[in-house]
């Protein structure tokens, strides 16, 4: 991996950092000489994380929707850096019903991890960012766009991109910028869990791609370079923005 050090002497936590888009995002970090904190809800998967990444990397286990996980992991960063340069709030999940078909539980759990998570994981992490920090939040093109049955996972992405508008004006006074990044669709574990079978992935796939411009999936390392770039002095004039990396898949 040829990187430029972009982010050398920078401390960055990335949530939802043990697969996928998270745990691509942290090797680049560390590639371009950040000291990386990640979290997961899961052990195995937290640990066999951390040690693909090293020894820029520590692991806190915990879910991003338990205010206690949040106050733990951030007193854990505080006790070992004293602080964070970089915050990348990704942890989150995907469920899929049609309106008819959804419950109280579906609704629950989608905006707990994914809204509520995102809320608490920036507000709990403020006292240690420095100013001038950089906070990149992941939406997706499902909050500009109208699929089928997946209503309240598309408005859970679209709730993030609200944030980041409103705590760009709420934190300029510490010139703490706030981007979403809002991927199109991406090989990565979760995307394939969401399918009941191999095939049924597939066929899911193959459907997206028929509407990707570029003709294909994304890579989770192709996102996690453009949360570099959020995360970097190349962004230091940018601010509030969505930033889509979908093959253009919401521009046209």
């Amino acid at each position: 991996m040829v990187t430029s050090q972009k982010l050398a002497g920078k401390i960055a936590l990335v949530t939802g950092g043990t697969a996928g888009i998270g745990l691509a995002t942290a090797q680049r970090f560390v590639a371009e000489g950040a000291f990386v904190f990640i979290t997961g809800r899961r052990s195995a998967e937290l640990d066999a994380a951390v040690q693909a990444l090293g020894s820029q990397a520590v692991g806190i286990q915990g879910d991003v929707s338990s205010l206690a996980d949040l106050d733990r992991a951030v007193a854990t960063i505080k006790a070992q850096k004293g602080h964070l340069d970089v915050l990348f709030a990704n942890a989150g999940i995907a469920e899929f019903l049609p309106i008819d078909a959804v419950t109280e539980d579906h609704y629950d759990r989608q905006f707990d991890i994914n809204v509520k998570g995102i809320v608490f994981t920036v507000q709990k992490a403020l006292p240690l960012l420095a100013d001038g920090a950089a906070i990149i939040v992941m939406s997706s093109v499902v909050g500009s766009k109208g699929f089928g049955g997946d209503s309240i996972y598309s408005a859970t992405k679209a709730a993030i991109r609200s944030l980041a508008r409103t705590w760009t004006t709420d934190l300029k006074a510490r010139k703490i910028r706030v981007n979403a990044i809002s991927p199109g669709p991406i090989e990565t574990p979760g995307l394939n869990g969401l399918a009941a079978s191999p095939e049924q992935a597939e066929q899911f796939k193959a459907q997206m791609v028929s509407i990707v411009p570029l003709s294909r999936m994304g890579e989770a390392d192709e996102i996690a370079k453009a949360v570099v770039f959020l995360a970097s002095d190349d962004s230091s004039y940018v601010t509030g923005i969505e930033l889509f990396v979908d093959g253009g898949m919401a521009q046209v």
